[in-house]
């Protein structure tokens, strides 16, 4: 709800805690379980893909091997008659069927894997935004829009290649190399020891590089959230406007420039720190084909003249060095992932952390319905009721102190007093939007605490000082409150709100487009068409904060004239800092310091001659 200072742009030092927080690893325990579990629901098509992945990963050993035979047996046999041409025939049709089969089997997988991936992708995302949507009010007053929107875009964004293709690529490289290994076992087991001797050092480094990577993407990711929060705030119609009128252009600009650099900066470190490692590994896949030759022309020098048999052929180098690429590229792919894995483990941590957040504001286990019985639906108490922030120091006085008070059914109250008085804390504690840190709030005689907020809520309408609405059509507007109003609906409940007049006016009625937070609107239009979207809830509670403070004379008399017809048969608490709009309340409530000062009708208060009638004095 608005006022109480808790809005806006933070500035200064509250901006600078803001990202020092932001910067904080968060900490995430099971994370490896975690992600496993959001591959879930798809089982299935999970064991498809597994399947195709090891059937692909065996046949991709298989052309090797045939070489190795079309040396040996087609092109040069062993007993030197010359080319086989039916063995070679045979050997290079099998090659063949070979690849077409692997060439099938991966589209087939590669479709598989896309599906899954991205509809994992998409229910973390849901889940997430499902999640968002469940936070108090204050998890919101707390925490810039932007880096919110980073966490739902970006940071579920850049785990989309892991989620998509990693399970596909650990399980077909650990085949291919598990099969590899084998060939190249059963090809020689002399050459094998070459091939893979240098592998440990490999392991170790991919280690330290992936640590590295892994706090640079959380850093990345934290600068990335921090430029989503600028264009959130520089690039709204509220933030160009007041920037145009500060002339604050440049420095707006400059502000997404600096933390812009800070971005490339952390890219080229993301990117370079890996380079050296894999230099590494590309001068060792490069050089170990050669010490094959080199370790297999040993092995045949050391054979002449003895009885020592290496078992090596031209046909055996062929094949090996080709089985030792098939053994060799999936390892350093297997690495990369590893890479990736850690890279990612860092946005991973901070979905997670997000989604272990647990609401202030949730239904108890025995939650019941409010009551609408006559006496008591749409009644309103207070009883001893006070109120912290949660933000708030411990040494603060509190918002609220043991505030009571009771509404009852169909009348008119209303609270006044001077800004940071606490007013509009009452207004937010009605709907349950905080709870009471100790006292009780009533509905219908009952605790809010005890009873379903979503029924709670479907029985009080709130309007405030700033109306807003979406960028969509007035009707579309409207049918926010109730989706399945009618077009009849709506015109009766924007004649309530006195604004049908204007909308049918407009060339295109109620499909007339308002645009960014309404802004096509002046503001009493943009108000009424708030009342308009109330109405058609049809709330027991009508509770109005500030609904007119911010309006010119003419418009706030159009829009008290809707609120007069609105609040009729409706238990209505309007919270006002002007008082000519509250002078006909059944009860005012003069509130300071967090506490009622005075309270009783407009001509009583006056007549009191005390905090009421000073504030009256200075407004006539």
């Amino acid at each position: 709800m608005g006022g109480g200072g808790r809005g806006g742009r933070v500035s200064g030092g509250d901006a600078e805690r803001q990202r020092e927080l932001n910067r904080q690893a968060p900490k995430v325990s099971g994370l490896g379980r975690r992600i496993a579990e959001l591959f879930r629901p798809y089982r299935g098509p999970l064991i498809v893909i597994v399947t195709l992945v090891i059937v692909s990963a065996a046949l991709a050993i298989l052309p090797p091997l045939l070489t190795q035979r079309v040396f040996d047996d087609g092109l040069f046999p062993l007993d030197g008659g010359g080319p086989n041409m039916s063995v070679l025939s045979w050997l290079v049709l099998a090659m063949v069927v070979v690849f077409v089969v692997s060439s099938g089997l991966g589209i087939v997988q590669t479709y598989f894997t896309a599906r899954v991936g991205n509809r994992v992708m998409g229910d973390l995302r849901v889940k997430l935004f499902a999640h968002l949507q469940s936070m108090e009010l204050g998890f919101f007053t707390r925490t810039k829009t932007g880096i919110i929107q980073s966490r739902l875009q970006n940071d579920v964004g850049g785990v989309a290649n892991v989620l998509t293709n990693t399970v596909s690529n650990i399980i077909g490289n650990t085949v291919t190399v598990v099969a590899a290994a084998v060939a190249m076992l059963l090809l020689s087991w002399q050459l094998t020891l070459v091939a893979v001797v240098l592998m440990p050092v490999l392991v170790i480094a991919q280690r330290r590089v992936g640590q590295v990577r892994a706090r640079i993407a959380g850093r990345t990711q934290e600068s990335l959230s921090e430029m989503t929060a600028i264009t959130q705030e520089a690039l709204s119609v509220s933030g160009v406007l007041l920037a145009k009128t500060y002339s604050r252009q440049r420095a707006e600009t400059e502000r997404y420039a600096d933390e812009n650099r800070n971005q490339i900066a952390l890219q080229v470190q993301q990117t370079m720190s890996g380079q050296v490692f894999f230099a590494l590994v590309q001068v060792f896949l490069s050089a170990v084909p050669a010490i094959v030759y080199l370790v297999s022309g040993w092995l045949m020098v050391r054979a002449l003249g003895t009885d020592f048999d290496p078992g090596i052929t031209a046909g055996t180098i062929v094949a090996f060095t080709t089985v030792q690429s098939r053994l060799l590229f999936p390892l350093m792919a297997l690495m990369r992932i590893a890479l990736d894995l850690q890279t990612s483990s860092a946005l991973f941590a901070r979905i997670f952390e997000y989604l272990d957040l647990k609401p202030a504001i949730v239904d108890a286990p025995d939650a019941r319905q409010p009551s609408d019985a006559p006496g008591r639906g749409g009644r309103i108490e207070f009883d001893e009721v006070t109120f912290r922030y949660p933000d708030a120091r411990a040494d603060d006085r509190p918002t609220l102190d043991r505030i009571s008070f009771a509404v009852e059914p169909g009348e008119f109250v209303a609270f006044v007093g001077a800004s940071g008085s606490g007013k509009t804390t009452i207004g937010s504690l009605i709907p349950r939007l905080y709870d009471a840190s100790s006292g009780a709030v009533r509905y219908g005689g009952d605790d809010v605490q005890e009873l379903a907020h979503e029924a709670l809520m479907d029985r009080i309408g709130v309007v405030t000082q700033e109306a807003y609405l979406f960028h969509a059509s007035i009707a579309a507007n409207l049918r926010y409150a109730k989706p399945d109003a009618t077009l009849e609906e709506l015109e009766a409940a924007a004649r309530l709100a006195n604004i049908h007049d204007t909308i049918v006016s407009f060339a295109e009625g109620y499909d007339t487009i308002v645009g960014e937070r309404g802004y096509r609107l002046s503001g009493g239009e943009k108000q009424r068409l708030a009342i308009a979207r109330v109405l058609l809830k049809n709330p027991r509670v009508l509770v109005l904060d500030e609904a007119t403070s911010a309006l010119d004379t003419v418009n706030e008399r159009i829009v008290q004239q809707a609120l007069e017809d609105a609040r009729s048969g409706r238990t209505t608490i309007a919270i006002a800092h002007r008082l000519s709009t509250v002078v006909d309340a059944d009860r005012i409530y003069v509130v300071g310091a967090g506490r009622i000062l005075e309270q009783g009708s407009h001509a009583e208060l006056l007549d009191l001659g005390g905090a009421y009638a000073e504030l009256y004095e200075q407004q006539q």
